[in-house]
């Protein structure tokens, strides 16, 4: 399926443009989303794969990693971050915190709401999982030079920015 679209996706009323191309028009290998959702697929297949030998869900996977750059979060900020329903975290930590890889504490101003941190199990826990995320990563942009990677970085925050509905 390689479509060869020349014409301007970003038709904005402001540049001049009254219509907007058609997906045909554009074709799927042309459509950010469709890309996006096909990158994220296939990574999340592939941890999937990896992850099944440590033991560990994608979802552990994901709150591990946000603990282990974070302090402390709360589980609706964890579910965010880690890109996945408030009840599924809450079902995730219940399982970590059981493994001994986080901690749930009240916070005293508050007791309602609950701090979570990784321990240092969760810790070395995550630390087996980064070489295989990490390694995902250089074969998902093999080909791709530093620059290039950066600009897309660029771009994507620019996007998350735009369809952001969270603070955070």
């Amino acid at each position: 399926m390689e479509e060869r679209f020349s014409g301007v996706v970003l038709r904005r009323k402001d540049d001049g443009y009254d219509a907007r191309p058609t997906l045909g028009e554009i074709g799927l290998n042309h459509f950010a989303p469709y890309l996006m959702n096909r990158l994220m697929s296939r990574w999340n297949a592939n941890m999937a794969d990896e992850l099944k030998e440590l033991d560990i869900s994608t979802t552990k996977m994901r709150a591990l990693a946000v603990l282990s750059v974070s302090t402390s979060v709360t589980i609706n900020e964890l579910s965010i971050f880690a890109v996945t329903e408030q009840s599924t975290m809450s079902r995730t930590l219940d399982s970590l915190e059981a493994q001994g890889y986080i901690r749930r504490q009240p916070r005293p101003e508050d007791m309602r709401i609950r701090d979570v941190s990784i321990t240092e199990e969760g810790r070395a826990a995550f630390e087996k999982l980064w070489p295989t995320m990490y390694d995902l990563l250089l074969q998902m942009f093999d080909g791709v030079e530093e620059a290039e990677y950066r600009a897309f970085i660029g771009t994507l925050h620019k996007v998350l920015h735009n369809i952001r509905r969270h603070e955070i």
